[in-house]
């Protein structure tokens, strides 16, 4: 029961709701990442919306099935943590996908609601100050752990958010290279040229 509620989470997690959504362009335009942003630059604000709302579903409905299933509390981080690490290395895209930040909110809502609103004013006031998508998504992965542990969240719950909170980081290593470099894009600015639009440029 157990093996079988982590490879569900997985496995809805790993559902490529922005390919599904905006098509195969989203993974050669602007930065390439398979996310409700790039999502927005590729196809505008309705389809990112879409992707948005369906990412962060399908991290809710992990855990809401890990708890229908009887789980004990070990077993449903569990499945919330696959879920995560279902979009971020989905066996559909060659285990290439996206940041996890809509995902990770997603089971947070249902596991620490209290942690995930944090997180969420983090990072309004971190994208809004800075004007950097990149920038909101990194504090705000940062705050989750922390006030997860101010929150009294159990053993279970603090590591996965500290595991959470380190994978959303180490997927924006590529933002962060463009922010040493000024060439992040801010909100409002159009798209970025990406590894992958130069890779497919070059083939041209």
């Amino acid at each position: 029961m157990t093996w079988l509620a982590i490879l569900c989470g997985y496995l809805l997690g790993s559902t490529p709701f922005a390919l599904l959504i905006a098509g195969p362009e989203v993974r050669t335009t602007g930065s390439g990442n398979p996310g409700a942003t790039n999502v927005w630059r590729v196809r505008g604000s309705v389809a990112a919306l879409a992707v948005l709302v369906l990412d962060v579903s399908k991290g809710c409905a992990a855990v809401w099935l890990a708890t229908q299933m009887g789980t004990d509390v070990v077993t449903t981080t569990a499945v919330a943590g696959a879920a995560v690490a279902g979009h971020v290395f989905p066996i559909w895209l060659g285990f290439d996908g996206g940041k996890g930040v809509a995902t990770a909110f997603g089971v947070f809502l249902l596991l620490s609601l209290p942690s995930a609103l944090v997180s969420l004013a983090a990072f309004i006031i971190a994208a809004g100050t800075s004007r950097y998508v990149s920038v909101g998504s990194m504090v705000a992965a940062f705050c989750l752990p922390v006030a997860v542990v101010f929150l009294g969240g159990k053993v279970p719950l603090v590591v996965l958010a500290v595991a959470v909170a380190a994978l959303v980081v180490f997927r924006h290593r590529s933002n962060l290279a463009r922010l040493q470099a000024g060439g992040e894009p801010r909100l409002g600015e159009g798209r970025i040229v990406g590894p992958r639009s130069r890779e497919k440029r070059k083939a041209k």
